[in-house]
């Protein structure tokens, strides 16, 4: 693949933009306080809009921002169900579950799973967080810079160190608050890159969206009849929507980075706007994101075409740095690495919470808060320099393999632990030996069934399904060891609670 010259303008819109995410770090320090309540939730003090804004940019990485064009310009629009199963699930989110995260003031996800079915739930759960996040680092980390450094004469491993550093530090410094504050910023530009991505596209074919529509029409890359049809292709509507449902749930539910939100904000109904703001958002930006994918479809039909043998994962840093002018299109490249920092950063913070609460914090008598906020400093020093360090061990051996099997291991236990929180909230009888039974057999169905040549978005489904119902008939024979239920089911959530003003 021919490679571009960066150029010294996109350097100096590149590192402008690298300053302002340290400078917030800087800022916020102050505010983040030396105590844990600060530096992981913020105190309730960020706005729920911000919050919303924080939870969009998170669950959108690079690896997202730059995949989804790249599928619209391959194939259609089919994977926006993914988008509006985060709308499906939000009136679900907010009658059945905030309001245990909220009511019981967990810090962490995984408190809960302590509450309801004991420590050994709890550590599993945060262990495999932990784990996971700490190799998502190196993957958001690589992806994106070996997309851009394939199209353009930038070092690699300078990048990709140069990302996870200033990472490192302003969540090192900011906590929660400064996490969420960037990742508004981070949202905003990587939204308003793309929307200029698709004028500056758009503006260079005759007859500019009129043409781009008509194209997108008589190719079939918007949506069409056979994507409804069940068993057609993995691009199948329906399996789309299902499945995303329950990748969504264990992001929303199970996934500490997320659920660390929903207690930054001062009331439950604030944190039930974030999610509102958070479903607007995946709403509005199906257009932006696969809009760009179409548009550059169109784009190399009329105006240029790609190199032979192009790789279409970069097909977007390569507009950008051979069509648009230095310093917009660095500016542009900023969106990339802002969509990668938003997520790394709410890793980070997200790790360190794990640690310091549900490790250090539940098994020390010695608590400080002083102390555990140094502490979680430390952690995310050292899970930002692990995360690093493999990102740069899988550019240099240029290959990701290892990685994503050690992903995939790891992920087993995502939405099957989403399996684990629901069938806690919507039954009484489910017990730790059954919750723990239904786990282990899930995760082992799950990674065998994701080796055949079924959806990813199937595997979501039976792996939650089998963690409920197995967990919930294997608790059955062990019913003398149910621990009390109260205030942690959805049929006494608000016995022996004091109802939060909202």
């Amino acid at each position: 693949m021919n490679e571009v010259g960066f150029g010294t303008g996109n350097w100096i819109a590149l590192c402008i933009y690298l300053l302002i995410t340290l400078f917030i770090g800087v800022y916020f320090s102050k505010r983040a306080g030396q105590d844990t309540e600060a530096f992981f939730k913020a105190k309730g003090r960020v706005p729920a809009w911000a919050v919303g804004f924080s939870i969009y940019a998170t669950t959108l990485s690079a690896i997202t921002y730059m995949g989804t064009p790249e599928r619209a310009f391959n194939t259609d629009w089919s994977y926006a169900a993914g988008n509006i199963a985060i709308i499906a699930i939000i009136p679900l989110l907010i009658y059945f579950y905030i309001p245990f995260f909220r009511k019981l003031d967990v810090t962490t996800a995984y408190e809960y799973l302590e509450e309801r079915f004991g420590i050994v739930m709890r550590v599993i759960g945060s262990l495999a967080f932990t784990l996971f996040h700490i190799g998502r680092v190196a993957i958001v980390i690589y992806l994106p810079t070996l997309a851009i450094t394939s199209v353009s004469d930038i070092n690699p491993y300078l990048i990709a160190a140069l990302v996870g550093l200033l990472c490192m530090i302003y969540t090192f410094m900011g906590g929660i608050e400064g996490v969420i504050w960037s990742d508004v910023i981070q949202g905003i530009i990587l939204i308003g890159g793309a929307i200029a991505v698709i004028f500056l596209g758009a503006f260079q074919i005759d007859g500019n969206f009129a043409t781009i529509a008509q194209e997108a029409m008589q190719d079939k890359k918007l949506i069409s009849v056979e994507n409804w049809k069940f068993g057609t292709a993995a691009a199948a509507i329906p399996i789309i929507f299902i499945g995303s449902i329950f990748n969504n749930l264990h992001q929303y539910t199970a996934s500490q980075d997320i659920v660390q939100r929903y207690q930054t904000t001062g009331s439950i109904s604030s944190t039930n706007k974030s999610l509102w703001t958070n479903g607007f958002l995946a709403l509005i930006t199906i257009p932006i994101f696969y809009g760009m994918g179409t548009v550059l479809y169109s784009f190399y039909n009329n105006v240029s075409s790609l190199p032979e043998g192009f790789n279409t994962s970069a097909i977007v840093p390569y507009f950008i740095l051979t069509q648009i002018p230095p310093f917009v299109g660095g500016l542009l490249i900023a969106a990339i690495f802002a969509a990668a920092q938003s997520t790394i950063s709410s890793s980070l913070n997200s790790i360190s919470a794990c640690v310091v609460v549900d490790l250090k914090q539940r098994f020390s008598k010695n608590n400080n808060s002083k102390n555990d906020v140094l502490l979680a400093r430390i952690i995310i020093i050292i899970a930002g320099i692990f995360g690093t360090l493999a990102s740069l061990y899988l550019i240099n051996q240029e290959t990701n393999e290892t990685w994503d099997l050690f992903l995939l291991v790891t992920g087993l236990f995502g939405v099957p632990i989403a399996g684990v929180f629901a069938v806690g909230i919507f039954t009484k009888r489910a017990n730790t030996y059954g919750v723990i039974i239904g786990l282990i057999v899930a995760a082992i169905v799950s990674y065998f069934i994701g080796k055949t040549e079924i959806t990813p978005f199937t595997v979501s489904v039976i792996g939650f399904f089998i963690a409920f119902i197995v967990g919930y008939l294997a608790s059955l024979p062990f019913s003398k060891h149910n621990k009390n239920i109260v205030g942690l089911t959805i049929y006494t959530i608000n016995d022996q609670y004091v109802k939060e003003t909202k």
